[in-house]
């Protein structure tokens, strides 16, 4: 369930910004905001991934809450951040 939202949060974010820089500057800029925040999304998921893996033991994974929910929220962490200064930063 937790993955879920999370994955709605990115494809919201990703319009969002491929939105905001495709209206002020160029289309080019808005498809490259996109792949920028994909670029992160992965790389970021397979490097809290192996974290939440070592944390995490399988036994306790519901249905709720798994590894993969870990390492998302885990991921969440950083990319507000990237978000607020790289995405939000001229709003």
């Amino acid at each position: 369930m937790i993955e879920i939202i999370i994955f709605h949060l990115h494809i919201i974010a990703a319009l969002y910004g491929f939105t905001q820089n495709w209206q002020r500057r160029r289309f080019r800029d808005g498809f490259l905001a996109v792949l920028i925040i994909g670029l992160l999304f992965t790389i970021g998921w397979a490097l809290t991934g192996a974290i939440a893996r070592l944390v995490f033991p399988v036994e306790y994974n519901t249905t709720f809450f798994t590894q993969d929910s870990l390492s998302l929220v885990l991921l969440l962490i950083p990319e507000i951040y990237f978000f607020k200064y790289f995405i939000l930063k001229d709003v």
